[in-house]
Order: C-alpha cells, then sequence, then structure tokens
C-alpha cells in the first residue's frame, strides 16, 4: 500500500472533483468526492496492489479539480486533470516444501503412584503438532487393564503448533504394578506415536466396628440412653461417606461425614436409643465406604412404661368439722385450686394427677356442718421424681 499526498498551494479553495484508478490489481480509497482542499491544507489517498497474475503491470492515478482563483479574480479554466504512473510487480508464490507434520506428547509418559482399588487417579496428556504442515489423528487405542482416556474425540486435525489436551485415568482392579501405553495413529511423520503409562494398585482397607452389637437395655419411654461405639481401619485408610439407622428410635451421632481414617486408626461415635413406645425395638446401624467388607452393627433395646407418681398427703381432723377440702399450687404460697371433687371426710388423701419432675404446694381446708370453710392450713411442699 502507497499513499498519495494532495496539497493547495494558492491563494483560495481547490476543489477535487473526481479521481480515477487503471491497471489491474490497483485499487484506492480516500476521503469523498467532491473533496474541498482550503489554502495550506492536504489530503491523502491509498494505492493497495493485489496482482492477479505474476508479471509488471502498470497503471494510472488520474484526478480532476477546479483550479483556485487567481489574483485578478479569474480562474485558470474551469478544470485541470493530472495524470500520475504507477507500476507494480506480481510474483508467484513459493513452492517451496514445508516440515512435515509431528506429534509429541506432554509429558511423553504418565505415572499415577499408588491408588488404592476401588478408586481412580486421572493426569492430563497433551499432544502437540510440532511440524510445518496439518496433522490429522485418527485413532487412539489404550492397551492396558485398568487404564482409559477421555475428551479426545477423533478424527481431528491439528495445525501447526496447535495441541489438544485429554485426561488419562488409572483405575486398578487388583493391588500391584500395572502398566499400559496410549497409541495415536495419524498422518504425521511419526503415524503412530506411543505413551507409556505406569501405577500401582494397592489393597483396599477393611473397616471395622465395635462392638458390633449394641444392647441398651431397657430405657423409659421418653428418655434417652447413649452408648459409644468405635470405627477402625485396617490394610489400607478408608474413606466413610455416610451412615444409616434402620430405626427412628435410634441414633447416630458424634461424627462427620465424609470422613477418612487412616490404616491403624480409629474414630468414636455415639449412638442413643430414644424409645418411643413399651416393648422391645431393634435396628440395624451400617456404614457405606470403599472398604472391601461392609460394616454394620444390631442395635436392640425395650421402652419401658414411666411410672405413675401420686402424692399422698394427712393431717390432723378436727371433731366439729364434717369434711375437709384439699387445694393445689404450683408456687409457693399459691394461688391453689381445690383438687377434691366432693368433700373428703378423711384426714388422708391421693393425689395421682401429678406429673414426673415436678414441684406441687397443698393446704387444706375444714367445713363444719353449716358449710362454713376454715382459711388454709400450713402449706406443705411435694418434689414429685423424674421420671
Amino acid at each position: 500500500m502507497l499513499s498519495i499526498v494532495l496539497g493547495n498551494s494558492g491563494g483560495s479553495n481547490l476543489t477535487v472533483s473526481q479521481v480515477t484508478m487503471t491497471g489491474s490489481g490497483f485499487s484506492l480509497s480516500g476521503p469523498a468526492l467532491p473533496l474541498i482542499l482550503a489554502v495550506g491544507q492536504t489530503a491523502s489517498f491509498s494505492i493497495t496492489f493485489a496482482p492477479q497474475s505474476s508479471g509488471t503491470v502498470n497503471g494510472s492515478l488520474s484526478l480532476t479539480w477546479i483550479p483556485p482563483l487567481k489574483n485578478n479574480g479569474k480562474r485558470k479554466g474551469w478544470s485541470t486533470a493530472t495524470s500520475i504512473p504507477v507500476s507494480g510487480i506480481g510474483t508467484i508464490p513459493s513452492t517451496a516444501s514445508t516440515t512435515p507434520g509431528q506429534l509429541g506428547a506432554n509429558p511423553s509418559s504418565l505415572s499415577f503412584g499408588s491408588v488404592q482399588v476401588g478408586n481412580i487417579r486421572t493426569l492430563s496428556e497433551a499432544v502437540t503438532n510440532t511440524g510445518g504442515s496439518g496433522v490429522t489423528l485418527s485413532q487412539a487405542t489404550v492397551v492396558g487393564t485398568g487404564f482409559s482416556i477421555s475428551g479426545l474425540s477423533l478424527p481431528l486435525t491439528l495445525a501447526a503448533g496447535q495441541s489438544v489436551t485429554f485426561a488419562a485415568t488409572f483405575a486398578p482392579q487388583s493391588a500391584g504394578s500395572a502398566s499400559a501405553s496410549i497409541s495415536i495413529s495419524s498422518n504425521a511423520s511419526n503415524s503412530t506415536m506411543t505413551i507409556s503409562l505406569a501405577g500401582s494398585g494397592t489393597a483396599q482397607g477393611q473397616l471395622a466396628i465395635t462392638p458390633m452389637s449394641v444392647d441398651f437395655g431397657s430405657v423409659t419411654v421418653g428418655t434417652s440412653k447413649t452408648q459409644v461405639g468405635t470405627l477402625s481401619a485396617s490394610v489400607s485408610s478408608v474413606s466413610v461417606s455416610s451412615a444409616t439407622v434402620t430405626s427412628a428410635e435410634f441414633s447416630l451421632g458424634g461424627i462427620t461425614f465424609p470422613l477418612t481414617i487412616a490404616a491403624g486408626q480409629s474414630v468414636p461415635f455415639t449412638l442413643t436409643f430414644t424409645p418411643q413406645m413399651s416393648g422391645s425395638a431393634s435396628a440395624i446401624s451400617s456404614f457405606t465406604s470403599n472398604a472391601s467388607n461392609s460394616a454394620a452393627e444390631t442395635l436392640t433395646g425395650t421402652g419401658a412404661a414411666p411410672p405413675q407418681h401420686s402424692v399422698d398427703l394427712s393431717w390432723n381432723g378436727t371433731s366439729t368439722v364434717v369434711g375437709y377440702n384439699v387445694y393445689r399450687g404450683s408456687q409457693s404460697g399459691g394461688p391453689y385450686t381445690k383438687i377434691n371433687s366432693a368433700l373428703n371426710a378423711s384426714t388422708t388423701y391421693t393425689d395421682s394427677s401429678v406429673q414426673a419432675g415436678q414441684i406441687y404446694y397443698y393446704a387444706t381446708t375444714a367445713v363444719d356442718a353449716s358449710g362454713a370453710e376454715s382459711s388454709y392450713s400450713n402449706q406443705i411442699q411435694a418434689s414429685v421424681p423424674s421420671p
């Protein structure tokens, strides 16, 4: 691309009315026409050459303008044309051969280290076209047990310098060393590229529960009893993901999931029995993990009906009365509520409507033959055990 600069060195405005470009492969761009150039002002036009064939090409740039006024106020003609010759040479593109495509792997091999049976480990692998021309990957195969690849959709073309990244996974099926290879077929100069894979499977851990059965004995309905258990791992570490208990009367606590227990280590937990009704109850507490064995324990217990409480009252009698009323309050000094439905003729009374764990306050009154009722007697306090 070349630039042409027009300038007005006259004493008045100059108007460019037409610009024409000739010659194959030449094109012109610049300000819109007509273009008015003030005194001393300039404007640029750009000429681009895009040859369509080899060899020399000639052309011209023609400009038509209206000249500025002279000092006497007259023009030297009404229009003037100027032609500027241009030329260029078209060349044939080089046909020199480029470096053929070639595949390279980064890393050249993958080592997964030790992976426990039942677990997986994933590593990234990149394949790059290090040559100078495109390469098409047509097929990828994995030879070896426990290894696989993902994220490589074939066929796939890599331009020069382009890379593709995919995942390689090791999921050992047994303990011991393992090896494999990834073979990638393409039209590269190295038509089959091999990536070595290696890893070692370690034995699955085992999970133990202590004790394997728990008997809570007799527990009053509405109350709870707790016992402690232990989870232990052996051989290899164990990852525990969750736990379930098959009855709502039993619950598991003191442990948070997910949990990994190293080989030879133990973790305590609690089990609680809260009977909701009388009678025998049982459940299974089980743990979900990646151990080679299942882990569960048996839970049993008996719900016992809560005891029925009562308060026995007695007082000194008076010969001039026909009966007594018994009053009860929940706080010292009252207020009191009468709890006998009929006049009590004796000097004893049993209150069977009390609740476990509560404190009650009692007082009595005497009633004579005319129905007159005395004031409250001295207050006594009764504490009901819980449960």
